[in-house]
């Protein structure tokens, strides 16, 4: 037997109670989620933290070349940066985002 619409629209709901912790409705009517900043939605958010990794590995580039290289002493922290933002699930921000738009 499958589901029907107001059972799965009754799950979802649930779903976004239990595992949506990350962002909290603002205490106004703009649509706005909090995450100690103000953000629109996951993507969003996502956005901000992609591209605060990317300011970082340019900082680290930059600096990095004044730093003589120590061999099997030094992390390359620029790559785990990189690495990072390879990872990072943007796609999976934007789905968050549009579920939360869908069941609200």
């Amino acid at each position: 037997m499958e589901p029907n619409e107001t059972e799965i629209v009754k799950n979802l709901k649930r779903l976004k109670t239990l595992h949506f912790r990350t962002l909290k409705p603002a205490n106004d009517e703009s649509k706005t989620y909090t995450a100690q900043i103000e953000v629109l939605n996951y993507l969003e958010l996502g956005c901000i933290i992609t591209d605060m990794l990317k300011l970082c590995i340019l900082a680290l580039d930059h600096d990095m070349q004044n730093v003589p290289e120590k061999k099997d002493q030094s992390i390359n922290v620029s790559l785990i940066l990189e690495t990072v933002l390879q990872l990072f699930p943007l796609s999976e921000m934007e789905f968050l985002s549009f579920v939360g738009e869908v069941i609200e």
